[in-house]
């Protein structure tokens, strides 16, 4: 696809033809560290033209952030009590609740694949596969969940046998980034969970991936200015990239001291590693909308979007959490 700036696109009064409309970066939901005053795109049906005469009903408010601040902290505030009250009663209940996210983010982005780019994930083979993956992640650790992992890219390749030659490659691959993606990045988040302390194990994880989250916001909305990475996602600035190392570092160290008896050093390092398997989570998942011409893989979360718009972060950061706590704090 051509490397066309929005700003540019703007300038010329055109677009590539062969590309769907990019409003990926409309500010609809807010990433850690974007800047929140980036004007809105002229190509949002909101804004009248020039010669219009018929009258424009103005969208609903949103916050600087981009999006309805009240209903995403509401909703971040149920998600997150739903997983406090698993862990504080029968620990393995978060093995379930991930289990429920990824089925559900896996259905998002197989939508999302197939109305914007015709792409056919093979649905049935991956989510069985990935609750294959979460739930033998449990007993049998990493090797049950690559062991799930490669018959499910088995099944995949089998699956789509039926479909022809058209599109094979596109849609298995597609199949496979999907399988590995959401479910074998989530069965870490699992094993995180049987050890004696699995409890402190997952709120570290959580605890420095939303104090990254939340380091960025607030570095974002007072010091934003220069842009992190403009071809991705133009609102993601290097000044909250640094109010997320900060906030994440300082979260490491608390969480490892506190929660499963590590060293301030060692929380360090794991805040450093979150934060940055986070932040790089969150822009992998923005260019894939920017490929696929979509503001949001859905519509679940009132002022997050979708489910998959939550995970970005947190998937490859679990993989990060368990690789680490398993070196500095062994089970």
């Amino acid at each position: 696809m051509p490397n066309v700036t929005d700003d540019q696109e703007r300038r010329s009064g055109a677009a590539d033809p062969g590309r769907r409309p990019d409003h990926s970066d409309d500010a609809a939901v807010f990433e850690p560290g974007d800047r929140p005053d980036r004007p809105a795109s002229t190509g949002d049906p909101a804004v009248p033209s020039s010669g219009s005469a018929e009258p424009v009903h103005e969208p609903e408010k949103k916050g600087k952030a981009g999006r309805n601040l009240p209903a995403a902290i509401a909703v971040g505030v149920l998600l997150g009590g739903a997983i406090l009250t698993s862990l504080f009663t029968v620990r393995y209940l978060f093995i379930g609740i991930v289990a429920i996210a990824i089925a559900i983010g896996t259905v998002e982005l197989s939508r999302a694949f197939r109305k914007a780019a015709d792409i056919r994930i093979a649905m049935t083979p991956v989510l069985v596969g990935g609750q294959a993956m979460i739930w033998l992640a449990w007993p049998f650790g990493r090797e049950g969940a690559l062991t799930a992992f490669v018959l499910t890219v088995l099944v995949c390749l089998l699956w789509r046998l039926p479909g022809g030659a058209d599109g094979y490659v596109r849609d298995v691959g597609s199949s496979v980034f999907a399988a590995a993606y959401l479910p074998l990045f989530a069965s870490f988040a699992a094993m995180l969970v049987p050890p004696d302390d699995g409890v402190g194990r997952v709120l570290s994880f959580m605890i420095v991936v939303v104090a990254s989250d939340t380091g960025g916001y607030v570095a974002g909305v007072l010091r934003g200015r220069h842009p992190m990475a403009p071809s991705i996602s133009p609102k993601k600035t290097w000044e909250g990239f640094a109010g997320s190392l900060v906030a994440g570092i300082a979260a490491g160290s608390l969480a490892l001291a506190l929660l499963v008896d590590g060293l301030a050093w060692q929380g360090v390092l794991f805040g450093v590693a979150i934060v940055l398997t986070a932040t790089l989570g969150d822009l992998m998942e923005s260019l894939i909308k920017r490929d696929l011409g979509i503001k949001d893989m859905g519509t679940l979360l009132p002022g997050h979007g979708g489910l998959m718009d939550r995970l970005d972060s947190l998937l490859p950061s679990a993989l990060a959490s368990w690789l680490l706590l398993s070196a500095f704090v062994p089970a």
